[in-house]
């Protein structure tokens, strides 16, 4: 190539095409020369070097550079692996920035800094070019017809999340095209999309679609790689690999036409992000980007012994979220996300790693204070996962305002609560009322909390019902990885069995399991496939398994076609009834004169719970009266919310109890419209009065409705 280089402009940071050439800008605080790697369709290289340098962002404008161009960087500097420098320019890195990325990496010796089998390990120096093993980033032109799409911003409080993966949900779809199936265009094919209208859902959440490192090293050689995803090597482009429509910019177009025709059908787009930790690992993980670009910049190394990386996640290092060009290279990421291919939020991995200023988390740290002031990030759903496995780590409740979080306490509540296990109902009560104890102190709302049951990470609701021990034997790992405390119970009999009875209780839990999630306070998130029976046999950790472990069986959702329905008729319940989608908390009192307080809790004998009873373990029954007519909250428009009135009776006892009406309810008549010892929902269910007691099965619950 013959080719010139210009100065060009140290902003946007990037490769930027304005329709003549295309702008190149790179960060590097610490490097001493940076070159440009262009490659054309033989993968022949040309290097250019960039001569500009303003505020540590190197920069050049390449004219006649148009979109489809391949390039990467090569950075010099010194290598110096102890005082925490790894620049190495034999190695061809990625593009922070890139909007897009051809391919995966390919696992090779030559990816690495440093040579294999030698005595100096880490601090050997590579001379291997990576180049023919690498990815190459691509000029993309961004210009797009969204056709008049905006973010749909549905309020928090009325979201029903589903948790899904790009590639998963739709692999085995018999009625998506097959070479559609597994990608963005799949997702957005309209059987996929009826779906989930059916479902009555309002958001996707979506996996990690970030490019990422695919074929970590120690998946090497084995029929496994990193199908979850959480192995970032690039916070701009999404996955090459989820695109049915090419990997040279298409991707992107892919991308923005699945999130056009979700946003068509109401569904709103959020994502999985991972900006705790990439996919390079620790000090013997590859160089493939952030670590040959500016090791000491992007990464939290180890004060004194910067060979050696923090790590806060598990996964071998941390971003080094106290820098600067850090934090804006976050913020920039998810700018760009929501400005230019229109998600409507983001679900945080491992956020606590984001506070970690020094090495506590701190809630009023740099990043959440430039959330809070951005005028785009501001404004959307905010989601934290509020731990990470260093000390101090788990910081449930402890987030600011303007972010919800995944509610662990309520998964783990819920799921003792139904398996047996002696708990509080005190503990019941606060993760159903919306966690109070955990987000009302510093002003935060019931939809702070995202409720759950299942996520990707851990059982699915069938296999919660169904092991109680993790057999992960798959991943090869000596069944020796994934949580081992799961508080599951298999009702009797460990993985599939034809025993009737154990497959009615089964049943029965899976449906405790989903009203319980659809009924309480904040926001419910359902994990894709669910709602029939999916498993992974047993498996709770297939981070590896990207196959039938994994992928949704689409034929469960006619076997079990019963739970299907079931849990479509309760997410309208849900969404039909305003009461269980409440914007404040309950103030244990009655607000409009209705002459009933806005909640009431009672024992089976119809009377209120007392101090003692609440804090007894061995109690297993409780119902309780949410009442529509004391809605403190008016409707967009001004007006009074009057809802109807429900008592939910719950019994987690092993025998059947027969429920008394309270003195105070005895003057109505109810109606159960919700029996999950029943397989469906219930039209017009028996009547009950003063003069009957409601009989509630062992391990069920019972809604009924005041008439």
């Amino acid at each position: 190539m013959d080719l010139q280089v210009w100065p060009g402009t140290s902003y946007p940071l990037g490769a930027t095409w304005d329709g003549r050439g295309t702008n190149f800008a790179l960060f590097s605080e610490n490097a001493t020369a940076v070159d440009l790697c262009l490659f054309d369709e033989q993968d022949r290289e040309t290097r250019l070097h960039l001569p500009e340098k303003n505020n540590f962002i190197w920069h050049g404008y390449v004219p006649n550079i148009k979109p489809g161009q391949r390039y990467g960087y090569r950075v010099y500097g010194n290598f110096m692996p102890n005082s925490g420098d790894r620049f190495n320019a034999n190695k061809l890195l990625i593009d922070p920035y890139a909007k897009a990325i051809a391919g995966d990496i390919i696992n090779a010796e030559a990816i690495y800094g440093y040579p294999w089998k030698t005595s100096a390990e880490d601090i050997g120096f590579s001379e291997l070019d990576n180049a023919e093993y690498m990815p190459k980033c691509i000029v993309i032109d961004e210009s797009f017809d969204w056709e008049g799409d905006e973010l749909l911003r549905i309020p928090m409080y009325q979201t029903v999340i589903y948790e899904i993966h790009a590639r998963g949900f739709t692999k085995l779809h018999p009625d998506i095209p097959e070479k559609l199936r597994g990608t963005y265009a799949g997702l957005a094919h309209p059987a996929a999309i009826a779906h989930l209208k059916s479902l009555g859902i309002t958001a996707v959440e979506l996996l990690p679609i970030h490019q990422f490192l695919a074929h970590p090293g120690h998946l090497e050689g084995k029929e496994l790689r990193n199908y979850w995803g959480y192995d970032s090597i690039n916070y701009f482009s999404p996955y090459s690999g989820y695109s049915s429509s090419g990997i040279f910019g298409e991707q992107v177009r892919e991308f923005k036409e699945m999130v056009k025709a979700l946003h068509k059908a109401g569904i709103e787009v959020i994502l999985d992000v991972v900006y705790n930790h990439t996919g390079e690992g620790n000090h013997f993980g590859p160089t493939l980007s952030f670590r040959g670009i500016d090791n000491k910049s992007y990464y939290r190394l180890v004060e004194e012994k910067e060979r050696y990386y923090m790590d806060f996640t598990g996964c071998g290092n941390s971003l080094n979220v106290r820098h600067p060009q850090v934090l804006k290279l976050i913020t920039d990421s998810l700018r760009y996300w929501v400005q230019e291919m229109h998600v409507d939020g983001f679900r945080f991995d491992l956020a606590s790693a984001l506070a970690r200023e020094l090495y506590a988390v701190n809630n009023l740290a740099a990043f959440f204070n430039i959330i809070h002031q951005d005028p785009i990030l501001s404004t959307v759903k905010l989601i934290a996962e509020p731990w990470d496995i260093g000390e101090g780590g788990y910081q449930i409740g402890n987030f600011p305002l303007l972010w919800s979080e995944w509610n662990g306490k309520y998964r783990d509540t819920i799921r003792d609560f139904w398996r047996g296990q002696e708990s509080s109902l005190s503990e019941f009560a606060l993760r159903f009322t919306g966690s109070s104890d955990l987000y009302a102190t510093n002003g935060r709302k019931p939809s702070a909390s995202i409720n759950f049951i299942t996520a990707h990470d851990g059982y699915t609701l069938n296999d919660l019902v169904s092991y109680n021990e993790r057999h992960n034997e798959a991943n090869e790992e000596d069944n020796n990885d994934g949580h081992g405390d799961n508080r599951s119970w298999n009702c009797g009999e460990e993985g599939e069995t034809d025993d009737g009875e154990i497959l009615t209780l089964r049943s029965r839990q899976r449906r405790n399991f989903l009203v319980t999630l659809m009924l309480s306070q904040g926001v419910p998130m359902l994990l894709g496939g669910d709602e029939f029976g999916r498993t992974q046999r047993g498996n709770n950790n297939a981070y590896c398994q990207d196959n039938e472990i994994s992928w949704i069986d689409w034929s469960l959702a006619e076997k079990n076609g019963e739970l299907l329905e079931f849990t479509r008729q309760l997410i309208a319940f849900h969404h039909q009834n305003p009461v269980f989608q409440r914007r404040n908390w309950f103030q244990g009192r009655e607000i409009h004169g209705s002459g009933v307080r806005d909640i009431t809790w009672f024992d089976a004998e119809g009377e209120e719970m007392t101090e003692k009873q609440w804090q007894q373990e061995s109690i297993k029954t409780i119902a309780i009266c949410l009442n529509g007519e004391e809605i403190d909250t008016p409707s967009e428009t001004g007006q009074r919310i009057i809802g109807n009135t429900f008592l939910l009776c719950f019994n987690a006892h092993h025998e059947p109890i027969d429920f008394i009406l309270s003195e105070d309810l005895q003057k109505w008549k109810w109606q159960v419209l919700i029996d999950t010892a029943e397989s469906h929902i219930i039209d017009s269910g028996a009547i009950y009065t003063q003069e009957k007691t409601i009989p509630v099965t062992e391990r069920s619950i019972i809604v009924l409705r005041r008439l």
